[in-house]
């Protein structure tokens, strides 16, 4: 079942109907969903669909080859072609009479195997396909290599894309797609603990309760999720174990710079080199106040941005002894259910979804203006002379317009007074004159009677009717 993607899908349907030369730059990490979106891109078009492996060049040569020639009807018989200049100057010569879409998948299992291959497609580039109206698709699991070797200005491809997508992870609504037979909150507690990644969410089955696909996805040896944040770190890093103590560290509480430093007891220097690494693979997030510059912020911190990741590391890698002697299921009941999880939920997944929602919503033009910045907020209030923060922020600076949200995923609130409480610091953000106040609560059971100007209440089910 293919579900989401619709902004992506319409970027390559719209590049495909300009029957031009085309080379689009895909990546993202493994499982979010790059071969299915191809899949459909490519379901009603000529294309030849190639994903290379882990191999040696001249098997990978052999395998393109056959391929080729398959799609052109062409017998294997005529064996591989004896280079990657002769492959790519047919399919020049192919495209000069027809249009058709050359999926080369994995791209970087091919161009490591043969160092010259992105020189050898370049040169195809510039004196053989950019005249012709072949729509090339580059697409890699590896995003430093395709960053670095592909679209970084020191490879021979910089400047040759025509455009790039880098593949993210489900929101919650999408991911809500994927989980239907379940109520609103079970979408958003399933959303928490497996993520926006589109193959995981796969696994989860429709007939079994949240519980009991929790248990069986995580607490059981055989189960799908049960080891795949470690494998994963091991397939794309080259030193778990280091990028592993960060991760259970930032799980652990620790979300500054220095508190991540003292916990695994590393250097400054490497700790942070290691945590832009995870930046940049979306495993982790580094955040700001609102209204700060990331780039000279003193005050950022750092959240676990892949739920799964987050969910594995509070509840699973900690248990792991237990749950190989058997006890996943007590494990589970024990440590997992009831108010642990809420707490879990409640920061960040669930501050993270109506953040989501504000965009989507600004989106479909159902806030109250257009909100051109986002984000979350926490400082001193000097007044009260506590911490405080704001969970969710939409604003639009030159208007002076900003939505202050309050986020709890508790069942029982007293809405009034976290109103209260809302326009009570907005203070704190005094550049904004036109100030709006949104409470996302988990339910709305007994709170339709209240009314207040410039106040919104936004319960699970608002979340999913967008």
């Amino acid at each position: 079942m293919f579900v989401g993607r619709e902004n992506e899908l319409a970027a390559l349907n719209k590049l495909y109907r300009e029957k031009s030369f085309q080379m689009v730059v895909m990546y993202g990490r493994r499982r979010i969903g790059k071969t299915t979106l191809l899949s459909e891109f490519a379901a009603d078009k000529p294309a030849i669909f190639f994903t290379a492996e882990e191999l040696n060049d001249a098997p990978n040569l052999n395998r393109f080859s056959q391929k080729i020639y398959r799609f052109f009807e062409l017998p294997d018989s005529v064996g591989s072609f004896r280079n990657w200049n002769d492959a790519f100057s047919f399919l020049a010569a192919k495209a000069r009479e027809r249009q058709f879409v050359l999926i080369f998948d994995e791209f970087p299992y091919a161009a490591s195997a043969n160092r010259s291959l992105k020189s050898i497609l370049q040169t195809a580039i510039d004196h053989e396909f950019k005249d012709t109206g072949l729509f090339l698709i580059l697409c890699g699991s590896h995003i430093g290599f395709m960053e670095n070797e592909v679209l970084g200005y020191k490879s021979p491809l910089f400047g040759r894309r025509t455009a790039q997508i880098k593949l993210e992870g489900f929101d919650y609504y999408d991911a809500g797609k994927m989980l239907r037979g379940f109520s609103n909150e079970d979408k958003i507690a399933l959303y928490a603990c497996v993520g926006g990644t589109p193959h995981y969410l796969a696994q989860v089955k429709a007939d079994e309760s949240f519980e009991d696909n929790i248990k069986r996805l995580f607490f059981d040896m055989s189960g799908y999720l049960y080891n795949e944040p470690m494998m994963l770190l091991r397939q794309e890093l080259r030193e778990p174990a280091m990028y592993n103590a960060i991760i259970a560290a930032i799980a652990g509480g620790a979300s500054k710079l220095n508190e991540i430093v003292t916990k695994i007891d590393e250097d400054r220097p490497k700790v942070n080199r290691y945590l832009q690494t995870l930046v940049n693979l979306k495993i982790v997030r580094r955040l700001c106040p609102f209204g700060e510059n990331p780039q000279n912020s003193r005050r950022g911190i750092y959240w676990i941005a892949d739920n799964c990741y987050d969910f594995w590391y509070r509840f699973v890698f900690s248990n792991m002894q237990e749950i190989e002697s058997g006890s996943g299921d007590l494990v589970a009941d024990a440590n997992v259910f009831g108010e642990k999880l809420a707490a879990y939920i409640g920061k960040p997944p669930f501050e993270t979804i109506c953040l989501q929602y504000l965009q989507r919503a600004n989106r479909c033009g159902k806030l109250p203006f257009t909100a051109t910045s986002f984000g979350s907020w926490w400082g001193t209030d000097t007044r009260e002379k506590s911490q405080t923060d704001f969970d969710a922020i939409a604003a639009n600076r030159a208007e002076g317009k900003i939505i202050l949200g309050e986020c709890k995923w508790r069942s029982e609130v007293n809405a009034a007074f976290e109103l209260q409480r809302l326009e009570a610091k907005s203070h704190l953000l005094s550049a904004f004159n036109d100030r709006y106040y949104y409470l996302f609560l988990k339910t709305s059971a007994g709170l339709r009677d209240l009314k207040q100007e410039n106040a919104v209440i936004v319960s699970t089910d608002t979340l999913f009717e967008i």
